[in-house]
């Protein structure tokens, strides 16, 4: 390496991991980049421009040191860039996989501005993590002195987890308490394998296990154990439940067999990867193997139903969406790993009903864009008289997640709601109505992204640590 390391942004073109061919990535549920080598990483941590004011570091949630561990990657000093991550980010490995880098820090990248092409960001974080899990750098919880102070975290998604590993470090006691049988929310049952392979984030699940937190799975609040025994077992509480009840359509037809949820659908794709016996996915009811496939919605889980179905061998995998490719609320990236491996996008398009007692076809109505709404988006408006009708076996609806009703559910007297149902909760110190509770996540913001969730579960924890006046140490000896 010479002796100026970095700035090879111009003479060094853009070069991501290489992804598997299309037609072989399609018939497994494998993560479809392959690895970094250590050269190609540290060349291309190397094309960093060193910017005296990093966008994309203001553009991350986490606001991670990006600029300095790819300086130090690119010197090839990887324990050190590995640290550097891991001190911003609990999870870096998990978000160098799924962030939507394109609209974050890659997104921003003052190289990509300039027309050079931007710093690969996320396959360097990825890359980076990886070899810290193989070298053994990645070290087990050990606080330097254990508490009596406990918290009771309601949720095993991304922002409980990120507040558990806060509150371990710090020596708290921790119970998380979760409906599923396994920790990880979404990661685990909403996002296919190839994006994120199990493994990877049940590794840092079992770091938590054996770093002292106690996972109370297959514990349903309000149902198991109520919220008011939670709170009375701990000294304070985070909820962390995330956003699971699935928006509906109002449609003819709505209710036939055959149409389903995103949620039940990846769920139990994610099962059968764990090797689990899912009843509905081996009668074929959430399984799109032979079958014309029609996912209604334009999001990430939208993307992630697509690209699911075709690896299930579904006949076809056409997506509806009522805006244009431009408008897309998911990534441009998957977008196009969606294309490359099959999957037909049919733009200006939503669904006006469905015929058959068990669905047999979809009545579609052109839709074009007009006047901007409040958020600035063209609104879609109905072409009239442009109706046609397409045959479909399985339509997965893919439209948005919202909130359950938590006070209700769980008899939480006191726990005040927005008029969206999202958990009420200071913007920096996420406390809630309810003294020593605390709200963090999509209850929180509503449907988002990993990356925010752990962001604000680390915030959450550092507030719980402040409530409990102790000492917001976050690092571990």
């Amino acid at each position: 390496m010479s002796d100026q390391p970095m700035l090879k942004f111009v003479t060094v073109d853009r070069d991501m991991p290489e992804k598997r061919a299309p037609d072989l990535r399609n018939r497994d549920f494998g993560e479809i980049y392959r690895e970094y080598a250590h050269e190609k990483a540290a060349q291309q941590a190397a094309r960093c421009s060193q910017c005296g004011v990093p966008y994309c570091q203001t553009h991350c949630p986490l606001h991670n040191n990006i600029p300095d561990w790819l300086k130090l990657t690119a010197e090839g000093r990887l324990q050190e860039a590995y640290e550097l991550s891991q001190a911003t980010n609990t999870f870096p490995e998990i978000c160098g996989r799924i962030c939507p880098q394109d609209r974050l820090c890659e997104g921003n990248c003052v190289i990509e501005q300039a027309g050079h092409g931007t710093v690969t960001i996320g396959a360097v974080e990825k890359y980076i993590t990886d070899t810290a899990w193989e070298m053994g750098w990645v070290k087990p919880i050990r606080p330097a002195r254990e508490r009596t102070e406990s918290v009771g975290i309601i949720g095993a998604g991304p922002g409980g987890l990120a507040a558990a590993d806060a509150l371990r470090r710090a020596g708290v006691q921790v119970t998380v308490y979760d409906r599923n049988d396994r920790a990880g929310g979404l990661m685990t049952y909403g996002i296919p394998g190839f994006k994120l392979e199990k493994d990877v984030v049940m590794k840092r699940v079992d770091q938590l296990a054996q770093g002292g937190v106690d996972m109370a799975l297959n514990c349903t609040v309000g149902a198991d154990i109520s919220f008011e025994a939670i709170r009375g077992k701990h000294d304070a509480v985070l909820i962390a439940t995330g956003v699971y009840k699935s928006r509906a359509l109002q449609a003819p037809g709505v209710g036939a067999a055959g149409i389903v949820r995103a949620i039940d659908y990846l769920t139990a794709s994610n099962r059968k990867g764990f090797g689990d016996e899912v009843e509905e996915f081996d009668s074929g009811e959430l399984n799109a193997a032979g079958k014309k496939v029609v996912v209604i919605g334009g999001g990430d889980t939208a993307m992630d139903c697509v690209r699911t179905a075709i690896r299930q061998g579904a006949q076809s995998v056409k997506c509806l969406y009522r805006r244009d490719r431009g408008n897309m609320p998911g990534s441009l990236r998957e977008v196009a790993n969606a294309e490359e491996e099959g999957v037909e996008f049919v733009w200006l398009t939503a669904p006006r009903g469905f015929s058959g007692d068990t669905v047999e076809s979809v009545m579609i109505q052109r839709m074009r864009l007009g006047a901007p709404d409040p958020s600035g988006r063209q609104s879609p408006e109905i072409v009239e008289g442009a109706d046609y009708v397409d045959d479909a076996d399985l339509v997965i609806m893919a439209l948005g997640f919202e909130p359950e009703d938590l006070p209700k559910l769980w008899g939480a007297e006191g726990l005040e709601v927005t008029r969206w149902g999202t958990v009420l909760a200071d913007f920096r110190t996420h406390a809630t109505s309810i003294d020593g509770v605390y709200a963090a996540g999509d209850i929180v913001r509503g449907a988002s992204l990993v990356v925010w969730a752990i962001r604000d579960g680390r915030e959450a924890a550092g507030a719980i640590l402040n409530y409990l006046d102790i000492p917001a140490r976050i690092a571990a000896e």
